[in-house]
Parts: structure tokens; C-alpha cells; sequence
């Protein structure tokens, strides 16, 4: 078993610390809690000029809001050094980004930049620096993260784990998710960390983005909106039992989608002789601040109660991230026909799709598989095989196109 305060590597570790040695300069996305900071730091440990402005600091925030160009002043002042500059929370003073700019250009130093705020940022215009830093997205932790993968059928997605031993299951991050924090908690404490979390960082941080007067009304949407995690929401119906107008419930997941706490899924909308619904899908970013929001029971009982719903949006989540950390540029998407037919996942490469269906049974029937024929007849020339995510224990060929493999295959 790992030790509970042992370290744990990230896929994107080795990124950024080759970002350090290259004196090259990156931003780090994600939601709070995520590990962005331990990251960092981690990576940071054996570099001999480092210098760290930490924004959570309201005196420090408060001194760079005034006047961001002592940034300046004060790397300057390092004579030469040419230090890794770490700003934590970036995002809390965009007119940072045009200093940080400066003194990239004059190769005065290089900078690590975390943020887990795009909407911040976007609002007030901030320089995102386009050339001249690389971008990366750090969520909870990925299946090969927490020591899962046993085999990777999926040469597209194909991942190694990075950490064995770890005293955490499948079943743990159905109920309370991947958030780095919550594996070294008793399981008794990991209900009040999850409710902390959102007491602390949704209502203070994301209701905050919300006009004042909508704050009630954003509380409303937000268990909601967790309740129909992984769906196509009907804003009419989110609407009239959140008590606002249509185009406030759009923006609310708007909201969501910029600060990271939701994923967004659109349809696979190529030309098909079938008509497409073309609506998105919304995930929420990790499965344990979902069920604390849609105030489901934080114990195993939530999980018979709501298998299918808890494993396809683990599944999804795995699938979106896990195409990030590869650094591939392919689009994650449903589909599904006004007549039913229907695809949980299609990833998008480009000049090829892979369709994939979700099931939550050990055991695939044929009639549940009829998405997945009618995918592949219709997208013949680019969808070669298809397969379909099970809780089972054994890889099993369905079809001449079809296989269903083990989650732990993915």
C-alpha cells in the first residue's frame, strides 16, 4: 500500500518540469484543489532561482492590483538570474499577464502560471500571452493516477499507470471522486471535505461571477444542474424550477464551463443520413463535488441507486482527460437521432472516429448495442470498430466491429 503522504506523480509533471529546464514559460488550468500548486512546487524544488508570488495573499494581491508593473521592478532587481517566476491564482489579477509579458520578451525570466478561473481572465481582457506560453489543464486524478489500468485495448488512448499501492477503488471515486485531497481522509471525513469544498469554493468563487440579486437562484440551478450532470438539459424545465429566465440558466452553465466545473459534450454532427439532436451535454468536472451538490448520500448505498449514471460520467471523464494528457487533438462528442439511435461517446480524430457505449452491467446484450451497428453503418468510412466500456472482468467480442472491454481496459 503507498504510503497515504507519499507524493503523487501527475501525467503532466514531466511537461512542465521539461517547460523548467528549457526556461520556456506555461499556464496551468484547472479547478481548486486539483494539485496545482503541490505540482508546481514539486517541479520547482531543485531549481536554484525561483521565486513564488502566491495570490491567494489578499496583502500581496492587493499590492500587485495597484500597481502590476513592479512585477517588473522587482525580477528585474534579481541582477541577472533570470529566475522561474511561480504566480499562484493568476487569474485574480489579469494586468499581471501584460508585466509577465515584458519580461518574457526581455528574457528576464520564465513563468509558471496557474489560474483556475478562463472566465476571470476573458472578463477582463487579460493578455493570455498567445506565443509565447504553453497550455496545460491539471483536473482530479486519472485512472492511471490512482494505479487502475491493467491494460490499455484502446491503442488511441493508451496510458500507463504512474503510481501503484494506493488504498482507493473504482468505487471510491463514484462516491467522492478524484480530487488529490480526498485520498489521504479517513472515510468517514471525506463527506465534510466535499461539503467544504463546495460551501467554500462554489459558493464563494463561482457565485461570485452571478449578479447578486441571482445568488438564490444560482444555488437552485447549481444542485440542479448536478442532478442532470451527464444529460442534455432542458433549460425550460431548469428555468421554471430554478426561478430564472431561460438565457440566465445558459449563462449559468456558461459560468460553469469557464471556471472548470463543468465539461462540455457536443454533438457529432458530420453530414449522416439521420437527423442529429444537436445539443450539448454537461459533466461536472469530478463525480464527489457532483454528488454533494445534487445532495445525494455520500456512501456506497448511492451506488446501486445510480450506477449507470455514476460510471458514464466517470468513463467520460477519464476519456476527456486522458486525451489531453496525451496532448492529442482529438474532440470528444455524443450522438444520438431524433429516432433514439444513440452513441455515449465518439471521439472525433479527424480523419477517423471511435464510437464507445457505456455500460454499466458486466454483461452486454445485443439489443444494447444497437447505437453502436447503426453508428457504424452510417459512418463506414471512418468508424472501423466500436466498443462498449463494461464493469465486467473479461474482454468479450460482440460483433465483427464490436468489443466490449473491462473499464480497467479503457
Amino acid at each position: 500500500m503507498q504510503d497515504k503522504n507519499k507524493h503523487l506523480l501527475r501525467y503532466i509533471a514531466a511537461a512542465v518540469s521539461g517547460v523548467i529546464e528549457k526556461k520556456y514559460s506555461c499556464l496551468i488550468l484547472g479547478p481548486r484543489q486539483v494539485g496545482k500548486t503541490t505540482l508546481v512546487n514539486e517541479c520547482l524544488k531543485d531549481v536554484p532561482h525561483s521565486v513564488k508570488y502566491f495570490l491567494q495573499d489578499p496583502s500581496l494581491r492587493i499590492e500587485l492590483e495597484k500597481a502590476p508593473s513592479r512585477l517588473i521592478g522587482q525580477i528585474r532587481a534579481l541582477a541577472g538570474k533570470k529566475p522561474c517566476v511561480f504566480i499562484d491564482e493568476a487569474q485574480k489579477v489579469p494586468a499581471l499577464f501584460d508585466a509577465v509579458q515584458v519580461l518574457i520578451d526581455n528574457k528576464d525570466a520564465s513563468f509558471i502560471l496557474t489560474g483556475s478561473s478562463a472566465r476571470k481572465l476573458k472578463r477582463h481582457g487579460a493578455n493570455l500571452l498567445p506565443g509565447r506560453i504553453k497550455r496545460y489543464n491539471l483536473g482530479p486524478l486519472l485512472w492511471g493516477e490512482l494505479g487502475f489500468v491493467k491494460e490499455s485495448a484502446i491503442k488511441e488512448l493508451s496510458i500507463n499507470n504512474i503510481n501503484e499501492g494506493i488504498d482507493y477503488s473504482l468505487e471510491d471515486t463514484l462516491v467522492f471522486g478524484a480530487l488529490p485531497g480526498i485520498l489521504s481522509l479517513p472515510a468517514e471525513e471525506r463527506s465534510d471535505f466535499l461539503k467544504a469544498y463546495a460551501e467554500i469554493y462554489l459558493e464563494e468563487e463561482i457565485r461570485a461571477e452571478a449578479l447578486s440579486r441571482k445568488i438564490g437562484a444560482f444555488s437552485r440551478f447549481l444542485e440542479l444542474a448536478a442532478v442532470e450532470s451527464g444529460t442534455s438539459p432542458n433549460f425550460s424545465k431548469l428555468s421554471n424550477e430554478s426561478g430564472v429566465s431561460q438565457p440566465a440558466v445558459k449563462e449559468f452553465y456558461n459560468i460553469l464551463e469557464d471556471t472548470l466545473i463543468v465539461e462540455r459534450v457536443g454533438p457529432y454532427l458530420k453530414n449522416a443520413r439521420k437527423r442529429v439532436l444537436s445539443s450539448s451535454r454537461y459533466y461536472f468536472f469530478d463525480l464527489g463535488v457532483r454528488n454533494v451538490l445534487a445532495r445525494m448520500p455520500l456512501d456506497p448505498r448511492l451506488i446501486p441507486a445510480q450506477k449507470g449514471i455514476l460510471f458514464e460520467h466517470a468513463v467520460m471523464l477519464e476519456i476527456i482527460r486522458r486525451i489531453r494528457v496525451l496532448n492529442k487533438n482529438y474532440k470528444v462528442c455524443y450522438w444520438r437521432t431524433s429516432s433514439g439511435a444513440e452513441v455515449d461517446c465518439v471521439i472525433d480524430m479527424g480523419s477517423s472516429v471511435i464510437p464507445i457505449e457505456i455500460k454499466s452491467s458486466s454483461f452486454v446484450a445485443g439489443s444494447e448495442i444497437k447505437g453502436l451497428k447503426s453508428f457504424l453503418k452510417d459512418y463506414d468510412k471512418t468508424a472501423k470498430h466500436g466498443y462498449v466500456i463494461t464493469m465486467g472482468e473479461r474482454k468479450e467480442v460482440l460483433s465483427d466491429r464490436i468489443t466490449a472491454i473491462p473499464w480497467f481496459c479503457l
